[in-house]
């Protein structure tokens, strides 16, 4: 049989697979099925080699080659154009053909006449004719309507990443590229950003059906509910009212399902023919070792066609599209959508380089949405080198897989290494001192105030190994059951509801994984990770390390950790077997110099300090920072800075050192000099003064001391340490001579400081004026003077005030016990001035308001011809009460909850009219001056 022959034998197989009925000229029957191919069929132009017909109607061509043409098969395109647009013998339309195929024994490649500058593409296999009879029904193909048809995207409730992700890839595949890769930091919300363009392409694009592909069955599971959670923009409808998403479980795909979410090891089941077993959709791909003998070919499926899906989003797809798993993608006549917070050289490769949205792991630390990460090293000397068991040494022996001990002696020496630790030997100290010393740094250094263990995710080596740590955390932190728990797809508790409870509950504090939450699944309060075990695949440990990244809230973060002081603003990488040193990674910890202070690093920057680590470090402490703050500390500093927010000046320090940033300065650089320049003739000195340029311009600000030192107070002011470490007990119970002099050097700083800016807080000058001018006292006014006083160096609060009167002046201090208001700093500064004469008392302000309040109520209903009712008094009592808090009170204070809810100003009005203007009047002089 000659190569033509051979080659025309395949394609026949193939179309008869697709559904087509295959005949000679000789035996025409366009009756016979929907979609007939007529060999050899004649033309003006002579006999084409085969003619397609739907519903009796001519619709494509197929030229055939032997198989040793298809290295050159593109040439044979301008052959198949010329019979289409032949005129067919019989057939009185001339309209060329529309769809256009060049095929030989192995290869198929396929173009659409109705597309905008149609282009061929490889397909694997024939379309079925229904597929065909369907495209000719349409008014318009696909990629036409996704060049011409797609609207303007709602950008309401997205981030500008997802913003920018969804219109760059809508814009990739209005120009018909292929393949397009979303490179998205884990926690900007790839999977929403996703479902947002599946919806679109859906809606606006006509998409037939779209395929979510993950690499395991827990992140399907997460897919499908956030595509069950997503409400469009344009419509009140859940996503899965309006369309139907199947999670494939067997091999039959639901032909009314428009979104199919399956794993790609189930895909590749369904293709090659081969059973799969549930658990192999458990296994992360990153964990599987695959060589050439396991290969199972994908063949074509007639009940899963090549035209199933128009587009395919490849989740996670770093990991899952190469080696044998790329024959799914090869399958699909779909457009290709990758997935990825760490592509590697790999990923950009696939994905032709087009790169339709990127953003790093930098960039979201910048903007908020996740937070840097210190790393934290723990070496044992087992762990580093390994040990030796001597022959005939009594030891337990454990079966791995029902780990039944039994006790014998060892028969020969056994040296192992550390990288051998848990796999064939099991050193039980090994793994308790790691423990300890976690235990310890997270107490003591790492999170030193808190009261409960931070949510911690401990990676494992097997279940076997987890089940060890397991056993030995309990032990070592004294705690029972719950607080520990295993989350693997072995474990016999139900996984998902472990991790549901690990996530928003306050037990489990620690969870023990394998692989089940190493990548892709989201548990936010997550604040420290440790890893026991070594990872080789720098795209896996980058997604390990990600389950750490997600910023959280300060109220949500408390929900599960109570003594958390406000929002999760960083987390720790505990290295317990060196997979830090053991890898280069990608997203490097933002904080480079964890021991070095805020100070220092100020300092350092100002003095020209402009290395990579140091000015990483600063942004990091200040992004951080900008969490913490509150917003009146991060108006000083807005304002110090001369009107830059304090993450904005964390912003600018990263993105000074974007390396693709620094080219295009370079490139202007050169442009303004007159000197012709591209990306790869650009000189590394002229690089560097580029990167100097931007360091410079970025780090300007902190040239000023006033900038620095505002950053650092705020940082000491949020400062807050409590020990609950080390236990108290009483040993003497009164003033100390030290104690004393401190107390007295605090209230002899009052009052130096009163009389030196009296002149400049305008509270202060309050004090000092005639008493008719005192009326003016505002509660803002004390808050200034507050602040002022607040602030380093002096930190003297109305706490610190009060204890300190409270020891030099015991017997005229009253109310120590009670809780300080804002307003008692008034009756400080009074007892300070010695306003009320010598000898006065030091009474809580709102003491000493109850006490006007009784003589001026009695004095008033002494004068008046009536007294006041008892309605009239409970409401003056309110006012009162609001004078004692707020210094003083006007019609608009009636607005607050504890008037409002009595009848407001209405109310009051009506029981005093007139009169109550001049009742407050008497109320703020009497009850404040």
């Amino acid at each position: 049989m000659t190569p033509e022959a051979l080659a025309r034998e395949s394609i026949d197989r193939k179309l008869a697979q697709a559904g087509w009925v295959v005949q000679d000229m000789k035996a025409l029957n366009l009756g016979a099925a929907t979609g007939v191919a007529v060999r050899e069929h004649p033309t003006d132009t002579g006999p084409a080699d085969y003619v397609l017909f739907v519903h009796r109607q001519p619709v494509g061509v197929i030229e055939a080659k032997k198989d040793s043409a298809g290295e050159n098969l593109t040439a044979t395109e301008a052959q198949t154009e010329r019979y289409a647009s032949a005129n067919l013998k019989w057939r009185k339309d001339s309209t060329p053909l529309r769809f256009l195929f060049e095929a030989t024994g192995q290869i198929i490649r396929f173009t659409d006449g109705a597309d905008p500058a149609p282009r061929s593409r490889e397909i694997f296999h024939f379309f079925k004719p229904e597929t065909l009879a369907a495209w000719l029904a349409q008014p318009d193909t696909l990629r036409r309507r996704l060049a011409e048809q797609m609207p303007a995207l709602p950008e309401q409730n997205l981030r500008h990443c997802q913003i920018s992700a969804v219109t760059g890839l809508e814009k990739s595949l209005a120009l018909n590229k292929p393949r397009a890769l979303v490179h998205m930091a884990t926690g900007a919300g790839k999977t929403f950003t996703a479902i947002t363009s599946v919806y679109r392409l859906l809606k606006f694009g006509g998409a037939k059906r779209i395929l979510f592909l993950v690499d395991t069955r827990n992140l399907g599971k997460q897919a499908h509910q956030e595509f069950m959670a997503y409400t469009p923009p344009d419509d009140g409808r859940k996503f899965t009212e309006l369309y139907n998403v199947q999670r494939l479980a067997s091999p039959s795909i639901d032909p009314h399902a428009q979104v199919c979410i399956s794993t790609i090891q189930r895909m590749y089941s369904i293709l090659s023919g081969e059973p799969i077993d549930e658990s192999a959709e458990d296994l992360s791909l990153n964990e599987v070792q695959q060589t050439a003998s396991q290969a199972k070919l994908v063949r074509y499926n007639p009940a899963v066609p090549v035209e199933t899906f128009d587009f395919i989003v490849i989740d996670e797809c770093h990991r899952s599209i190469y080696n044998l798993w790329k024959q799914v993608l090869d399958y699909f006549d779909a457009s290709l959508i990758g997935l990825t917070a760490t592509p590697d050289k790999r990923t950009f490769g696939f994905f032709n380089e087009n790169i339709v949205a990127e953003y790093t792991y930098e960039q979201s630390v910048a903007d908020g949405v996740n937070v840097g990460y210190d790393v934290y090293t723990i070496e044992t000397e087992v762990t580093q080198k390994g040990a030796e068991l001597k022959a005939k040494e009594w030891v337990d022996h454990r079966d791995r897989q029902t780990r039944k001990k039994r006790w014998s002696e060892t028969e020969e020496d056994t040296a192992y290494t550390g990288k051998e630790l848990d796999r064939s030997v099991v050193n039980v100290s090994q793994i308790r001192k790691v423990i300890q010393a976690m235990k310890t740094a997270v107490e003591t250094q790492i999170f030193p105030a808190r009261k409960e263990t931070p949510k911690t995710l401990i990676f494992a080596k097997t279940d076997s190994h987890a089940d060890d740590i397991i056993r030995i955390l309990r032990e070592v932190y004294g705690q029972g059951n719950a607080f520990c728990k295993k989350v693997t797809y072995r474990a016999e508790e139900d996984a998902d509801s472990i991790l549901s409870s690990f996530r928003n509950d306050y037990h489990p504090r620690i969870a023990v994984t394998v692989d089940m939450i190493a990548t892709g699944t989201d548990v936010k309060p997550l604040e420290v990770l440790l890893f026991m075990r070594d990872v080789r695949s720098k795209g896996y440990y980058e997604q390990m390390k990600g389950r750490g990244v997600r910023s959280l809230d300060g109220d949500s973060l408390k929900r599960v950790s109570n003594s958390a002081d406000g929002a999760k603003t960083r987390f720790v990488l505990i290295d317990a077997v060196g997979v830090e040193k053991s890898l280069k990674t990608e997203s490097r910890p933002l904080e480079k110099k964890p021991g070095v202070p805020l100070k220092d690093l100020l300092q350092g920057v100002a003095m020209g300090s402009r290395d990579d680590d140091t000015v990483l470090s600063l942004a990091n402490r200040l992004v951080r920072l900008a969490k913490q703050l509150g917003d009146k500390a991060q108006a000083r500093i807005e304002k110090a800075s001369g009107g830059i927010p304090v993450a904005e000046l964390g912003k600018g320090l990263i993105t000074a050192l974007n390396p693709d940033a620094i080219v295009q300065t370079a490139l202007a650089s050169a442009q303004a000099q007159g000197i012709t320049r591209s990306e790869d003739t650009l000189l590394p000195q002229e690089l560097e003064a580029a990167r100097a340029t931007r360091v410079a311009a970025a780090c300007a600000p902190f040239d000023q001391p006033a900038l620095r030192d505002e950053i650092e107070n705020a940082r000491r002011e949020r400062e807050q340490l409590i020990d609950h470490i080390n236990l108290d007990t009483v040993t003497f119970a009164g003033f100390s001579e030290q104690a004393e002099a401190q107390a007295q050097a605090v209230v002899q700083t009052f009052a130096d400081y009163l009389q030196q800016h009296k002149d400049e807080i305008a509270a202060l000058g309050f004090f000092y004026q005639q008493p008719y001018q005192r009326r003016a006292l505002t509660f803002d006014l004390i808050e200034e003077l507050h602040e002022q006083l607040a602030k380093p160096p002096l930190m003297l609060t109305t706490e610190r005030l009060w204890s300190a009167y409270a020891r030099v002046q015991a017997a005229q201090v009253k109310g120590a016990d009670k809780k300080r208001q804002l307003t008692d700093l008034v009756s400080l500064v009074r007892f300070a001035l010695g306003l009320d004469g010598e000898g006065a008392e030091l009474k809580p302000f709102a003491d000493e308001v109850d006490k006007r309040f009784q003589a001026w109520i009695f004095r008033h209903n002494a004068q008046r011809g009536t007294a006041f009712t008892p309605e009239q008094t409970e409401w003056l009592r309110l006012m009162k009460e609001h004078i004692a808090s707020s210094c003083a009170i006007h019609r608009d204070d009636f607005d607050y909850a504890e008037l409002a809810d009595k009848g407001g100003l209405q109310k009051a009005w009506g029981l005093f009219g007139k009169e109550l203007d001049t009742l407050m009047d008497e109320m703020n002089w009497e009850l404040v001056a």
